[in-house]
């Protein structure tokens, strides 16, 4: 009877061993493909960890098929020869400001102008539709990922501004058409991108930056300013791009391919929530350093509004010029900030 016993406990271990071997034995599968990802943001900001979770979700939802090596802060290409690193393939895939690679982007450019957006989300979304809607040309040698887009930009600045005049003569920080918008409002603009702006600040090289409030927590500019005024009619974005490498992306295959589609059109609104939530921290941090926050009266508002209109309108029609479709363009946005700009009050309501 022992015997017996002996042989069924014997019988019962291997059962158990043989069923537990396949799970013990399943090794996770080899990356396929391995991208590079160079990000412009330092890895502390809220735009490098979120693109780090993308890459972290291309992985997991491929089975680990495709692995995406993030480098943030710039350190396979600068910001200004992010795009252009994508394209000749140095780096498979790029997060940048379009703004910061002058002159490569004449029809996206217009996304970038003081059309007074309310929100990060609204204007993540509109540079998304606006892409969708135009298709343009100068994204035809990379595959787009997706846009975002900060959320309004704001003067921040050693000399306080509270009134129109208050701005004349300054030297601001601006990049692309908002240094335009920096000579409409009778400021000298400065063209630095954001990693330069920090010193810029601290040394007086410049006496504001237009920025995203955001931008003061995120690379810590607030610690270089004294006050912080908000121009509703300003209200410009920057908009960014993650782009992939055309070869890097044909190699995928078509199931990975669309995986990716679908994880874009997610993080499309993770960004523009990001965005959102990354302006409100930084004006809690401004104001937790004792900074000034003004926000310019509606009469000067009015007369910065009024200031800038060229800029709108010349746009339009030195694009026309180009063969661009400048009149349509500006006509689309004007439709899409004004939903937006109803929807933003509606929510306040």
């Amino acid at each position: 009877m022992k015997h017996k016993m002996k042989i069924c406990m014997l019988m019962a271990a291997c059962i158990l061993l043989c069923s537990c071997r396949p799970a013990e034995n399943k090794a996770k599968p080899k990356a396929q493909f391995r991208l590079t990802y160079n990000i412009f943001f330092p890895a502390s900001h809220g735009a490098a960890k979120l693109g780090k979770a993308w890459a972290e979700e291309v992985e997991k939802r491929t089975d680990g098929r495709v692995v995406v090596d993030v480098y943030p802060g710039s350190v396979l290409s600068t910001d200004s020869e992010n795009f252009n690193g994508v394209v000749f393939g140095s780096t498979d895939v790029g997060m940048s400001c379009f703004a910061y690679s002058r002159g490569l982007f004449p029809l996206i450019e217009v996304l970038d102008l003081p059309w007074g957006y309310p929100d990060g989300t609204s204007a993540t979304r509109i540079a998304n539709a606006f892409i969708q809607h135009f298709q343009p040309e100068e994204l035809a040698d990379v595959e787009l990922m997706y846009a975002h887009a900060h959320g309004p930009g704001v003067l921040a600045s050693n000399l306080p501004v509270h009134t129109f005049d208050d701005m004349k003569g300054q030297r601001i920080r601006g990049t692309g058409v908002t240094a335009r918008a920096v000579k409409c409002l009778g400021a000298d603009a400065v063209g630095l991108s954001q990693g330069d702006t920090y010193e810029a600040l601290r040394k007086g090289v410049v006496q504001g930056t237009l920025c995203p409030i955001e931008t003061l927590c995120g690379w810590k500019q607030g610690e270089v300013i004294q006050a912080v005024t908000r121009i509703p009619s300003l209200g410009y974005t920057t908009a960014m791009f993650v782009v992939m490498n055309k070869k890097s992306w044909a190699r995928l295959p078509q199931d990975i391919q669309q995986i990716i589609r679908e994880i874009n059109a997610e993080w499309i609104a993770k960004h523009g929530d990001l965005w959102d939530a990354m302006d409100a921290e930084g004006e809690a941090f401004v104001r937790k350093l004792g900074r000034e926050i003004i926000e310019l009266p509606p009469e000067e508002d009015a007369k910065a509004r009024e200031a800038l209109k060229p800029l709108l309108e010349g746009w339009a029609n030195g694009a026309e010029k180009k063969g661009l479709p400048g009149n349509e363009a500006v006509a689309f946005l004007r439709e899409q900030i004004t939903m937006a700009q109803k929807a933003a009050k509606e929510k306040e309501n």
